[in-house]
């Protein structure tokens, strides 16, 4: 973390990192009070009689698509096609990857976070963070 050059700038900095630390704190209960909730509704639905008997009926069907499905995709058009989605889906991945890269460095490079595209349509640059907990060595 970078010093604030200044006392405005270390109490905007400390209001921010308060904000951070009280958002987090509440995110991480409001996910375990998500996850109670949630155990308890799948407690009530086991313990209705018609539930379970349209669960067992929905898992004997997915169990005779799964068949169906896995049937399907031993031919080799079909093994084509899912190998031809694969690395499409690769392409794609590594292509969002680096344009988010390359729109990183045009907003730091142009100061801009807005790009007009070729046919004339404006598109805002949008940048989403998240916290990800540092691992102890």
């Amino acid at each position: 973390m970078s010093m604030p050059n200044n006392k405005t700038d270390y109490s905007t900095l400390s209001s921010i990192e308060n904000l951070i630390h009280s958002h987090n704190t509440r995110l991480e209960s409001l996910q375990k009070e998500l996850k109670t909730h949630k155990m308890m509704l799948e407690a009530l639905l086991e313990n209705d009689k018609e539930y379970q008997e349209a669960a067992s009926a929905s898992a004997a069907a997915a169990k005779l698509k799964t068949q169906a499905k896995a049937k399907v995709l031993s031919v080799t058009d079909a093994k084509n096609q899912v190998e031809k989605i694969k690395e499409q889906q690769t392409e794609a991945k590594e292509l969002k990857i680096a344009l988010s890269d390359y729109l990183s460095q045009y907003v730091v490079l142009s100061g801009s976070n807005q790009i007009e595209s070729p046919d004339g349509s404006v598109f805002d640059i949008v940048s989403s963070a998240h916290l990800s907990k540092k691992t102890k060595n």
